[in-house]
């Protein structure tokens, strides 16, 4: 949970922009766009899977640094 204290003198605005930074450290904007519509487990699965697919295809065609 994200909690802001107003502090002395603080502006409006100034605290939105802080609000803002803590919601998206805290990954609770990430979190509400995951959950915003109903996926399927089979779906979760197969685009993590399809994920780490390229993340191989991309781990074996950078050439590795300092070797």
């Amino acid at each position: 949970m994200v909690k802001l204290r107003l502090r002395d003198n603080e502006n409006l605005n100034d605290a939105v922009k802080r609000f803002r930074k803590l919601v998206e450290h805290a990954g609770i904007k990430r979190e509400m766009r995951r959950r915003e519509f109903y996926e399927k487990p089979s779906d979760e699965r197969r685009r993590n899977r399809r994920r780490a697919a390229v993340r191989a295809r991309r781990a074996q065609s950078q050439p590795l640094i300092g070797q």
